[in-house]
């Protein structure tokens, strides 16, 4: 039977709670939370709620499947999310949201999803031929550029190079940076906690202007695709075409809109992450990338990689998951409990804030055998893999990540045709540092010197 008796958790200050040590350091905050509490770990960051962060795999399916209907994510009510993702997958609830990750489906089918390996393995291609032997890069940059290139032409059938992205990866730097001073800003939570929260504004002016960027350029897509409709073979044709079964409707242009920025901001940005954590964790373990190297240099010997070539590259498939759980991209999750619910021994009022963290389970050493050790290997016994709630880089029950297999389609073709022509080094006298916002980013960027094969 549940207990009326609160999980533990850090104590914090009698007034801001544990505001200020998730704000200096949200990782290290959550790995001690983590393994030094149980199951269930009590936080206080707001006065109105509590905030719960799960570390038992069975109370995170619980609240990944919601089968009762007992969560929501609960984005729509903050104003960044709102404002930037509007009513999309990644933010819209029940009813519609079913409806529209229906009418999207199609888009993410196996088949549509392989049409873009080549695409994906041209634009690397294209950027590689501006690489020269001992320059130095900023590789989060690089992937940076390189997959929104492939994003906006999976996505829009257009075709940018490099200096074409430059407006769009500013806005979208500026997206980013806003979600990192909401979560860690100390002084902004701090005001909040104490009454005084609207003498700093949620949206600031420098974020409207970007999100107007690219509404800009978005809806302009959408216009020119709404007089000239076809399938051109990219994800907008499939959203624009695609029509409600039920009531014969159509996505709108709003609806266009929340979707597509969302895929887009997705599409680009976790995957320029995951590439860049994979090659920083390759330049320190060298043996990796020389095992690597050998399994891409049997399998491609001088073609570029394919499709096909996917079922052999198994130990590029296992870097990445490595680097997915090391590094996890996306390595908070949030929902609020819309009814009181029981978790194990605990009750959990309606409106609490649950906290499930990849970076705290996939580095938790109750679930991983030397858990900080970057070691494809443990990926090779497919008979004693992680369950799907110790290990969960995309979500997991029914929001998984509708773009998981494009995702891991896109890292392991880039990485394997990357590393047949280029080994990397770290230049030391820049450190990495990471950087916890709506996705785990290298702060100061990846910067290399490459060394030609």
């Amino acid at each position: 039977m549940p207990t009326n008796t609160m999980p533990t958790g850090p104590k914090g200050n009698p007034v801001l709670g544990n505001t200020i040590e998730f704000g200096k350091d949200p990782l290290q905050f959550i790995t001690r939370c983590s393994q030094e509490y149980g199951e269930i770990v009590r936080l206080r960051f707001e006065r109105e709620r509590d905030t719960f962060l799960l570390n038992d795999p069975k109370h995170i399916q619980y609240v990944f499947m919601n089968k009762g209907g007992e969560f929501s994510k609960g984005y729509q009510q903050d104003p960044i999310m709102g404002l930037v993702f509007g009513n999309g997958l990644l933010t819209s609830e029940g009813s519609f949201w079913l409806r529209q990750r229906r009418l999207s489906q199609p888009a993410f089918h196996p088949k549509r999803i392989a049409d873009y390996a080549d695409t994906m393995v041209g634009y690397c291609e294209r950027m590689l031929n501006t690489w020269m032997d001992n320059d130095t890069r900023d590789i989060n940059d690089e992937m940076m550029q390189l997959t929104m290139a492939i994003a906006t032409k999976t996505l829009f059938d257009l075709d940018l190079h490099k200096g074409d992205t430059q407006e769009a990866s500013r806005s979208l730097d500026t997206v980013m940076t806003a979600f990192n001073e909401q979560m860690t800003n100390v002084f902004r939570h701090v005001l909040h906690l104490i009454g005084l929260g609207k003498l700093v504004p949620p949206v600031s002016r420098e974020l409207r202007e970007a999100v107007e960027s690219l509404d800009k350029m978005i809806y302009s897509i959408i216009e020119e695709r709404r007089k000239h409709p076809g399938d051109r073979g990219d994800l907008l044709s499939m959203l624009i075409s695609t029509y409600d079964e039920d009531d014969g409707s159509y996505m709108t242009d709003r609806q266009l809109r929340d979707e597509i920025i969302t895929l887009f901001l997705a599409g680009h940005e976790t995957t320029a992450n995951t590439l860049s954590w994979a090659f920083y964790l390759l330049s320190q373990h060298p043996h990796v990338e020389e095992k690597l190297y050998q399994e891409v240099s049997q399998v491609l010997g001088n073609r570029p990689a394919t499709l096909e070539d996917m079922p052999k590259l198994s130990y590029a498939e296992h870097v990445i998951k490595e680097t997915l759980r090391v590094q996890p991209t996306v390595w908070l999750i949030s929902r609020r409990a819309e009814k009181d619910v029981t978790l194990g021994d605990y009750h959990i009022s309606a409106g609490s804030e649950i906290m499930i963290s990849q970076w705290g389970m996939h580095r938790n050493p109750r679930y991983f055998n030397d858990p900080l050790t970057f070691l494809p290997e443990r990926w090779d016994n497919n008979d004693n893999k992680p369950s799907k709630y110790v290990y969960f880089p995309f979500g997991g029950g029914p929001r998984v990540c509708i773009g998981e297999r494009f995702a891991l389609m896109e890292a392991t073709l880039i990485m394997a045709t990357i590393v047949r022509e280029f080994r990397m080094e770290l230049v030391d006298e820049l450190p990495i540092k990471m950087e916890p916002s709506i996705t785990l980013r290298p702060k100061h960027g990846v910067t290399m010197k490459l060394r030609k094969r």
